[in-house]
């Protein structure tokens, strides 16, 4: 056995040399990104590895912001008549947020190791979230699956995204869910997608040809959010938008070739082939080869986490950005450091038994484990941190 996650063996002896073809196919997201693996078999292309990888960028930028804070005041303790410096700075071409710096690199990074772990041939990715070009213009020619019935899902699974995948009249979840004109056709209403909506059965034919006032009028709380999100954008969107591009050019610098295919057509294929929402069932249905994707019913699928590889930052501080605390600057202790892959072996107490889990450890001989205290005595390293937590599901 090479590694725990992803579960590899090394095979000591082959009688071949040759290696099966096998794609890589990603479903990028603002949040979670999914992830499969898929090798061509007689009955056709079968996902035999699949994987959801969870972002930080929401912490780092949490991270960012409570810095800004703290120097900011800092700042204006110490040296409130320096003139400001922000435009000496410059950003080079292509910048993008730390946040969003890293969503594409844990993608890379896990494409650089499935790599060395699997023969990939090919990449496949989603690129773009919506058809933007599509949505303002149906009639755009050029792409023959704009001809057809694919317009229908961009637009659908944009208000999906945009609405939260719930009626906006009553807030039913889980129901089929149908795209209705918030200004009626009838009273002049267009098809632009700032004036489309999701809403299940019952709510569409309740509403017919009212407007939204009139059919509201008891419920201006409703009104007010409904017009308000009428106005709004996915901010979402906004990051996978910032963020494809980038993460396109990286894949490229590969060499692999590259397949590319819309969130549109991702749903399309996963609608024909009746297949459930997930991140990692999105990621195998992307881009053309996704029409026909075989997947087995009990895969296991495992969730990677990224949690970074620990702070710099030596001093703690209060609300007030006054110190309170200094920690270590050995990062090490007995050989752990914290995010290591262990397996504990208690003999007596009350957590007698054999234990596997992510460590964190205090620089005295008492780690945390799974909740509970253990002594180091008792570990066992199994994999050592590389900045992700992992779970099968």
């Amino acid at each position: 056995m090479f590694r725990w996650y992803p579960f590899t063996i090394i095979l000591h002896d082959r009688d071949r040399g040759e290696v099966q073809s096998v794609r890589l196919k990603l479903d990028p997201g603002a949040k979670v990104t999914g992830i499969a693996v898929t090798a061509a078999f007689q009955r056709g292309d079968t996902v035999v590895w699949a994987a959801e990888l969870h972002h930080r960028g929401d912490q780092i930028r949490q991270a960012l912001l409570t810095r800004r804070a703290l120097r900011h005041a800092r700042r204006n303790r110490k040296t409130r008549y320096r003139k400001p410096r922000f435009d000496n700075r410059r950003r080079p071409e292509g910048w993008l947020p730390p946040s969003l710096v890293s969503r594409v690199e844990n993608v890379v990074t896990w494409v650089e190791r499935l790599r060395r772990f699997a023969p990939l041939t090919h990449l496949s990715m989603e690129l773009v979230r919506f058809d933007t070009q599509k949505l303002q213009d149906p009639e755009i020619h050029g792409v023959e699956y704009q001809q057809g019935t694919l317009f229908g899902y961009e637009v659908r699974e944009y208000l999906l995204e945009k609405w939260g995948r719930k009626c906006v009249y009553c807030g039913a979840e889980d129901v089929p869910l149908e795209v209705e004109h918030v200004v009626p056709r009838s009273r002049g209403g267009t098809d632009r997608v700032s004036n489309l909506t999701v809403a299940c059965h019952e709510c569409n034919q309740a509403k017919g040809n009212q407007s939204l006032e009139e059919f509201l009028h008891h419920d201006p709380e409703r009104l007010r959010q409904i017009k308000a999100g009428l106005k709004t954008s996915l901010k979402g969107a906004a990051v996978v938008n910032a963020t494809r591009w980038a993460l396109f050019r990286r894949l490229q610098a590969t060499g692999l070739p590259l397949e590319v295919g819309s969130g549109g057509r991702t749903k399309y294929n996963r609608a024909v082939q009746g297949y459930p929402k997930a991140h990692w069932i999105d990621a195998a249905c992307v881009g053309e080869l996704g029409e026909r994707m075989r997947l087995h019913p009990e895969m296991q699928v495992t969730r990677i986490v990224a949690k970074g590889h620990g702070t710099r930052r030596r001093c703690g501080t209060d609300k007030h950005g006054f110190p309170i605390r200094h920690a270590p600057a050995a990062k090490s202790y007995m050989g752990f450091r914290t995010g290591d892959l262990v397996r504990a072996t208690i003999p007596r107490g009350k957590n007698t038994g054999r234990h596997v889990g992510r460590i964190a450890i205090r620089h005295r001989p008492s780690f945390r484990l799974n909740g509970f205290d253990v002594h180091p005595k008792y570990l066992k390293i199994l994999q050592r941190g590389d900045g992700y937590a992992y779970a099968t599901e």
